[in-house]
């Protein structure tokens, strides 16, 4: 696999070439720096860097999107999602106004920056409110196409990418849809969902050797988070055994839990959560060292497959699951 652009990077770089040609978008910057030396063309005057004040860039864009401007707002993710998520609340989500908040350095991609930089609530946070759409692009490709998806989109929109370049998923995959789970894999034995970069390569790496210990595995890139696609994780977990999530989050109220929360309503099955645990990182160190040393890795995800899927017991063999009744 080769790296592709960091999505900041593609985000920046998209945005900047499709800003002229959309002239009720702006972007706000709160001194990250992204846009050093972008060439906006003649879009230039609607880039406005308002310092590092992220409560406060928050309503400004809500002010803006209600007076028919569509807002793009820069910060980081630990930022966006703890000291201006009032704002958010209050000023975007309630209001349902079109703001587009796009938040670099989730998860533990700024890992040598300690606890106060990481950010691994903000999918909870984010999903939480109502009238927010909420992605997580798993490469540099998707990432462009997030921001073309976001000048038709309606309502709020948060997306989360990291701060440097991680490998394109493989396969060259269709561009992904907003709202609309993208199946990279699939597999008749366990369903491995993930989301975010590495999460996602680790779940397809995990379903290649666990191919060559004789278990199928399906892979699912659930990008979205809300609107959630129930009915796409329905069909890929239909008959499977066991359905594994990835993702860069602490395991409250991400991934693990909208998957969780969906299938305990619809088609009860095991469930097992690959993220961080309870607890702040403790060390600093780079994105990848921080991933290996909490097992958010193929081989913590081949692990949790190969301890927990068994196949049913002969006496059950062909015998037709009752879903309005839990699997014991």
């Amino acid at each position: 696999m080769t790296d592709s652009l960091p999505a900041r990077t593609a985000y920046r770089d998209r945005l900047a070439a499709v800003l002229p040609a959309h002239e009720r978008t702006i972007c706000l910057d709160t001194d990250t720096g992204l846009f050093t030396g972008t060439d906006f063309g003649t879009a230039a005057g609607r880039y406005v860097n308002i310092g590092i004040a992220e409560h406060n860039a928050m309503g400004m864009a809500a002010g803006l999107a209600a007076s028919g401007w569509m807002p793009f707002v820069n910060t980081m993710a630990a930022f966006a999602t703890s000291r201006a998520v009032e704002a958010i609340k209050i000023d975007i989500a309630y209001n349902a106004v079109p703001v587009r908040i796009m938040a670099t350095h989730g998860g533990l991609s700024s890992g040598h920056l300690g606890p106060t930089h990481q950010c691994l609530e903000d999918l909870a946070v984010m999903r939480a409110l109502p009238n927010m759409t909420v992605v997580v692009p798993a490469d540099a490709a998707a990432t462009e196409a997030v921001v073309d998806a976001a000048l038709d989109l309606p309502g709020p929109l948060y997306v989360r990418m990291g701060r440097k370049a991680t490998p394109a998923v493989p396969g060259n995959p269709e561009p992904p849809r907003i709202g609309k789970a993208q199946r990279l894999r699939a597999g008749a034995d366990v369903l491995l969902v993930g989301c975010g970069p590495y999460p996602v390569l680790a779940a397809l790496e995990a379903a290649e050797i666990l191919a060559g210990q004789g278990i199928d595995a399906g892979v699912l890139n659930m990008h979205t988070l809300k609107p959630f696609d129930v009915p796409g994780l329905l069909a890929a977990a239909a008959g499977r055994r066991l359905v594994v999530t990835v993702e860069e989050h602490w395991r409250s109220g991400g991934l693990g839990a909208v998957v969780t929360e969906t299938l305990a309503e619809h088609d009860p099955m095991r469930v097992l959560r690959i993220g961080m645990p309870d607890s702040f990182a403790g060390f600093v160190g780079s994105h990848e060292d921080l991933l290996r040393h909490y097992g958010i890795t193929a081989e913590a995800v081949v692990a949790a497959v190969t301890q927990h899927s068994s196949p049913p017991h002969p006496s059950r063999k062909g015998i037709k699951h009752d879903h309005r009744l839990p699997r014991m």
